[in-house]
């Protein structure tokens, strides 16, 4: 792959500035594709294969569930956190919601 579009450095506790980085840079790309998540990285791909980048954050960190639920990923809360042989994660975005999911009948 090239190089990304924009970078952010994480570092602990600051969750809210690379959630504000996701919500600057998203329109930089076309539609979202794939997220890939590495022990270290985070990496935001679209249909055209351009990417954004948050280092310093992976799938062993517990900030990379709201990262993840930003951009509509579909994983497994329950699993995410859980060490792979691969090299990374691949999670596709675009997830939806039914209507009214957050009713209770």
């Amino acid at each position: 792959m090239s190089t990304p579009l924009a970078t952010h450095d994480h570092t602990p506790d600051s969750l809210p500035a690379a959630l504000e980085f996701i919500k600057r840079t998203r329109w930089e790309l076309r539609e979202l594709r794939m997220v890939r998540v590495w022990k270290d990285r985070y990496q935001i791909i679209d249909v055209n294969k351009d990417y954004f980048e948050i280092c310093g954050i992976g799938y062993p960190d517990a900030d990379i569930v709201p990262l993840l639920r930003a951009v509509n990923a579909a994983f497994d809360p329950a699993t995410i956190h859980d060490p792979t042989d691969a090299e990374y994660k691949e999670f596709l975005t675009g997830r939806r919601y039914t209507w009214a999911h957050d009713r209770v009948m």
